[in-house]
Formats: C-alpha cells, sequence, structure tokens
C-alpha cells in the first residue's frame, strides 16, 4: 500500500475492509472512495455515516444484522438443518459482529452455530471436514478476500461433504457453491464512480455521505442443489434474480 500511496494518485478507489484498513494508515490526505464495507463506523474508517469527515467515503455493503438473513434463506431451503458452520477470516474486522447476529437468529430456529476461522484454504479445508462428520449440517460464508479467493475450492468441499451452503456473491454459485443473496457488485462500482467523478471536480470526500448497498441479487446452482439432494422452494426460485442450470 505504501508504494501506491508514494505515487501521490488523487482519488484511491478499493474494496473490502481489509484493504481500506491499510490504506487508512497510510495517508489522511488522499481521497479514498471504497465498496463493499461493512460497518466503517466502528471500524473506526469515517466520523459518522452522513459526515464521514477526514479523507474517507464511500458505498457500504450491509449492516452486520443482515448475516442473520443469510441463515433464515439457508434454513428455508435446507428445513432439516440444525448446525450451521460460520467461515470467516477471523482478522476480518466485522467476524465477531456478523457471529453475533447469525446466533442470534440462530438461538430461534433451533440451529447450532459454530464458528469456523478461514485464514487459509488449508485451514477451510480442515475446518469443513471437522464439521462436515456430525449430520444436518450447514454453511454459511461471510464476505472475505480468503473465501473469494478460494471460492471455487469452498463450493467443492462443501459438496464434497454434502453441506448445503450461502455465499455473500454471485460468483460462488457460478463456482458450484449452492445459492447466495448479496449486493449486486458492478453496481457498487458504478456507484464509487459517481463519487470519483464529484471528488475530481472538487468535492470534499469527508462531506461525502456514505451510501447503503441499494441492488441486491439472489442466486441459485440447481445442479449443485440436485447432488445435494435439496429442493429449493418455489417461492424462492420465483423470487430468484438467476437461476445457474
Amino acid at each position: 500500500m505504501g508504494c501506491l500511496v508514494a505515487l501521490n494518485p488523487d482519488v484511491i478507489v478499493t474494496t473490502g475492509a481489509p484493504i481500506l484498513a491499510a490504506l487508512h494508515r497510510q495517508t489522511k490526505t488522499i481521497p479514498i472512495v471504497f465498496t463493499m464495507v461493512t460497518d466503517p463506523v466502528s471500524d473506526g474508517f469515517i466520523a459518522s455515516l452522513a459526515r464521514p469527515g477526514g479523507n474517507i467515503t464511500g458505498f457500504t455493503i450491509f449492516e452486520h444484522s443482515f448475516a442473520g438473513k443469510w441463515l433464515e434463506m439457508l434454513k428455508e431451503v435446507v428445513p432439516n438443518m440444525t448446525r450451521v458452520a460460520v467461515m470467516q477470516n477471523p482478522d476480518h474486522p466485522a467476524w465477531n459482529a456478523y457471529l453475533r447476529a447469525i446466533r442470534a437468529i440462530g438461538s430461534g430456529m433451533g440451529v447450532e452455530v459454530t464458528p469456523a476461522p478461514a485464514s487459509s484454504l488449508a485451514e477451510i479445508e480442515a475446518g469443513l471436514d471437522a464439521f462436515a462428520r456430525a449430520p444436518n449440517g450447514g454453511l454459511v460464508i461471510l464476505p472475505s478476500p480468503v473465501g473469494t479467493l478460494h471460492r471455487a475450492a469452498i463450493a467443492a468441499a462443501a459438496l464434497r461433504h454434502r453441506l448445503p451452503s450461502i455465499y455473500s456473491q454471485r460468483s460462488y454459485p457460478a463456482s458450484g457453491g449452492l445459492m447466495s443473496y448479496g449486493m449486486v457488485q458492478t453496481e457498487a462500482l458504478r456507484q464509487a464512480v459517481t463519487y470519483v467523478d464529484r471528488i475530481l471536480k472538487g468535492a470534499n470526500p469527508g462531506e461525502l455521505p456514505v451510501q447503503a448497498a441499494s441492488k441486491f441479487e439472489m442466486v441459485f446452482n440447481l445442479k449443485t442443489a440436485k447432488t445435494l439432494g435439496v429442493t429449493v422452494p418455489p417461492t424462492m426460485l420465483g423470487r430468484a434474480d438467476e437461476v445457474i442450470e
């Protein structure tokens, strides 16, 4: 990040909290527009959503409570699920907040929530091997660069262990995962471009309010569903934005 900052660009566009955290440590003057960050206030990147202050503004992915929605949707597809592994890099700033939201929903559904650290592919595969030894399990993969990088391997491991899984990005079911629900990433980038344009025309990033995601999509991979022996309810298929067959 230091090399990028040393170039002294007019604006930096970044995705995700870990990269934003690194940039935040490097510069307090170069304007930064972020996307795919959950809670920039709690993470200390900005003062408030309405008036960020400083040199950072952008577009949030969703609130922490949104994580409970993933468990609700997975339970709707797999009613007999009584256990769920929640995977994410434990160094991710939103890890504990996501877990709290999922546990709150899980307790009301009778679903046991098991944290599964995922800082590397080896750790992911070991965690899935251990979790899958008992029946009626499911898998929630929280957003993180590590998960995105290894999405095909994660989807393959989940399928091998017959674990129905839900993800935050379309790229997962496109790589063989069961389903996803999350913001449309191309929309986030389009929004970022509008802020870059305003900053280049003289706007102060500290005065541009941080905005929430406005478009979400639900995607199913029916080939994976068939392999798992899962029947996606027609009501959910009717709400889907894309069905991969």
